[in-house]
């Protein structure tokens, strides 16, 4: 239902103050429905949050469970998973309130319309709304109810118009004690001239009865200059305004003019305005602003020779006010937007490593920058635990995916080092004493992406940087391209260690906690990636241990941001979509019969690109049979399953701690999941077999079913990453870094004690 969709927050405060004393109790209360919803991180509450909530007994009408239903509603915590954390705590009173309170819900699908017409005509105001069955309708002239039959439907008939229908209407639809208002909508009548009657018009012939007289104009304002736009309007009653940037409304901007001063790239964009009285609205033409380079005219620029034998030579402009450029005679380039031809992304985090600290933090990363990522419409391959040669391949079948002005970017979260300017990533299965031969190089993918001609590399980089003492070979990847569209972001300094604040439970670590604030931002990548380091730069908990260090070359205004704009060439942008959709598809859901008449789907979701979650629950069984379950057996050996964690109630319970539960069954419908890991090693098919149980009425022994099932190679197995690329060689693998974790502790300089090192 599509009431379970919506947030908390619009159940009233009288249904909101009941589940609050139902929760206030400590056997089966709000602490317990805290630690619930920290099924999923963005619900998760601090220690001072409930510290807080606890806190409200001390007040006469304070109450812990509405302050955490207040900050659950806050973060737009829906109703289905409100319902689905009341029943893991097995709160059947609130439960049932719940329950019955979304039933009456109810929901206007249908608001009524400002309409006009002429005297004599017809007008049909419409409301329709959603809730519980016997919804009733009432309509409402300003503050006097219609009288007649037609003011109790869902549809009011205004015909004949007459000078006594005009006015403001609105309609009040109901059930039982809860009801809702539509919009106002506003009914007025016209002469053939298009002016209301008993109301002159400015304007002859006008049938708004409003006219914009000045528009905003489209301009190009330089970096750091003020940008003015000018809107005006004739109207009676005087007309308000409001400005809107991007269809956002500016509430500080209410005037015919806008001004903002000293301009950003963040003010880029599309403006319009909104003019309205009581009576009318319109709004402007939009107006495009493209924000440019800051101006250079008063810098006096010198050159300087700093060649390897000669001397230092300078030359200078004549004076202030000459651009080198205008000196050449060429005209600065205007500002203009940059687009990609696609944006493709590939993430890998390396965790549960096999000679080495296990790491904790990778696989939340990897999920938030893959859904941050997706926002900005980059295709994102998602991978957890790979070994050197599943790296090697993945990053292989990465560069299959760009093309000539595609935006490629590169994420490593696990252990890795830096050896001699050189980045390395450490594959899980590296050995105690690893060297560049069990490693990727970075350096040496960026020489492979340069030969794509992409528009944008960017690399982010979460992990170690420390010299591996291990490895004394200097790797020497093929020379750089002199491009000037290369973006390094390191988690931390050259020579230096990257944390995660070791937990019980799955959290970011430290780059991805502050780079997932900004990196949606409509800004260059370099700057949005500054700010990212002013922000760890101010953070307490990581002074003097780790900052984010920014290496660049680019000298376009290009953001992650950008807008796609695909290439002539269609062949390969087909080919480039195809190769991307395959490591992305799921079996299709499907039912089983059994002989004895029990229906079963299976259902399956992606949790990562290597990662899928397999659900079955029942959907039919005979009435003589009281009890039945679906279970999950005989694998193939490729795969990873924890079979403690296999067929159970809930995903977390199945270790399945971030999958966004689009895909997956209601809660209210028992199912079992199992979560299958390391799909990328999947040589065949995959086959498991679907074992049913169940229990007649009138027998105690349980009885047994068994189908085989075949789903082929699903996700990023059909990419067989297991099979060689390219021959082994040591200037073309991989970095590694020593991603240190930490001990929560009470001090923040016991939190950050550095474990392993190369």
């Amino acid at each position: 239902m599509e009431e379970w969709k919506m947030s908390i927050g619009i159940l009233s405060d009288q249904i909101l103050n009941r589940l609050a004393k139902m929760l206030d109790n400590s056997t089966c209360g709000w602490r317990q429905l805290a630690n619930a919803v920290s099924e999923q991180p963005k619900f998760r509450c601090s220690e001072s949050e409930l510290t807080s909530c606890s806190l409200q007994v001390l007040t006469a009408a304070g109450s812990p469970g509405r302050t955490l239903l207040a900050r659950l509603a806050d973060r737009s915590c829906s109703l289905d998973f409100l319902l689905h954390c009341l029943r893991k705590m097995d709160h059947q009173e609130a439960i049932q309130l719940l329950t019955t309170s979304v039933a009456e819900l109810i929901q206007i699908t249908v608001q009524p319309q400002s309409q006009q017409s002429t005297v004599g005509g017809r007008v049909v105001l419409t409301c329709r709304a959603s809730g519980a069955p016997g919804l009733t309708y009432q309509w409402f002239k300003g503050n006097k109810e219609v009288p007649d039959e037609t003011g109790k439907t869902s549809e009011l008939v205004l015909c004949p118009l007459a000078l006594v229908h005009q006015g403001h209407y609105i309609c009040r639809v109901h059930h039982g004690e809860n009801f809702i208002f539509s919009q106002w909508a506003h009914v007025r009548l016209v002469n053939s001239a298009g002016s209301s009657p008993g109301c002159s018009s400015l304007f002859p012939g006008s049938v708004s009865g409003l006219h914009i007289i000045c528009h905003p104009r489209s301009q190009l304002v330089s970096e750091g200059n003020t940008l003015s736009l000018e809107c005006d309007a004739k109207a009676n009653p005087p007309a308000q305004y409001q400005w809107y940037h991007n269809m956002v409304p500016m509430p500080q901007h209410q005037t015919h003019s806008l001004k903002i001063p000293c301009v950003t790239t963040a003010h880029r964009g599309q403006y319009e305005c909104k003019i309205f009285n009581l009576y009318h609205e319109a709004w402007s033409n939009p107006a495009t602003i493209t924000i440019g380079p800051s101006s250079d005219d008063d810098v006096s620029w010198v050159e300087i020779d700093r060649g390897r034998d000669s001397q230092e030579v300078r030359r200078s402009t004549t004076g202030p006010g000459i651009h080198p450029l205008r000196e050449m005679g060429n005209p600065p380039p205007l500002a203009k937007h940059f687009y990609a031809t696609d944006k493709v992304a590939l993430l890998i985090g390396n965790l549960n490593y096999l000679y080495h600290t296990q790491l904790c933090a990778p696989m939340a990363d990897v999920h938030e920058l893959t859904n941050l990522l997706r926002q900005m419409d980059f295709k994102v391959v998602s991978l957890l635990d790979l070994n050197w040669q599943e790296m090697h391949s993945a990053v292989t079948e990465f560069l299959l995916l760009l093309d000539k002005g595609v935006y490629g970017l590169l994420y490593f979260a696990g252990h890795g080092y830096e050896n001699y300017g050189n980045s390395f990533m450490v594959p899980i299965d590296a050995p105690t004493s690893y060297t560049s031969e069990h490693c990727l190089c970075v350096q040496n993918i960026l020489t492979r992406m340069q030969e794509k001609e992409t528009g944008l590399n960017v690399f982010l980089l979460d992990m170690c940087r420390k010299r591996n003492v291990n490895d004394d070979i200097i790797v020497q990847p093929a020379l750089l391209k002199v491009t000037a569209n290369i973006v390094f972001g390191y988690a931390t300094c050259a020579d230096a260690e990257a944390y995660e604040v070791k937990k019980e439970d799955v959290s970011n670590g430290i780059f991805i906690s502050f780079l997932k604030r900004r990196v949606c931002e409509d800004e260059k990548v370099t700057v949005m990636l500054d700010r990212v380091a002013e922000d760890m730069g101010r953070c307490r908990i990581t002074q003097g241990r780790q900052a984010l260090e920014l290496r660049s070359n680019l000298c376009e205004r290009r953001s992650l941001t950008d807008q796609i704009q695909t290439s002539d060439c269609s062949a390969a942008d087909s080919a480039r979509n195809l190769q991307w959709a395959v490591a992305h598809v799921l079996p299709e859901r499907t039912c089983l019969k059994f002989e004895c008449g029990v229906t079963v789907q299976l259902g399956f979701a992606a949790e990562f690109s290597n990662i899928m979650v397999i659900y079955t629950r029942i959907l039919e069984k005979p009435k003589d049979i009281v009890s039945c379950s679906a279970q999950f057996t005989d694998f193939p050996e490729d795969v990873d399953i924890d079979l403690k964690k296999s067929n159970q109630e809930t995903l977390l319970e199945a270790g399945s701690l971030l999958l966004i539960k689009e895909n997956l069954p209601s809660p209210e419908v028992p199912s079992l999941y199992t979560r299958i890991r390391c799909l990328q090693r999947l040589k065949r098919d995959l086959t498991f077999t679907v074992c049913l149980h169940y229990t007649y009425s009138n027998m105690d022994e349980e009885v047994e079913e068994r189908q085989t099932y075949r789903v082929g190679k699903p996700l990023v197995s059909k990419l067989n990453l297991h099979e060689p690329r390219l021959p082994r060689i040591s200037s073309t693998s991989s970095s590694l870094s020593l991603n240190s974790s930490v001990a929560e502790c009470s001090s923040f300089a016991e939190a950050f004690t550095s474990v392993g090192s190369a």
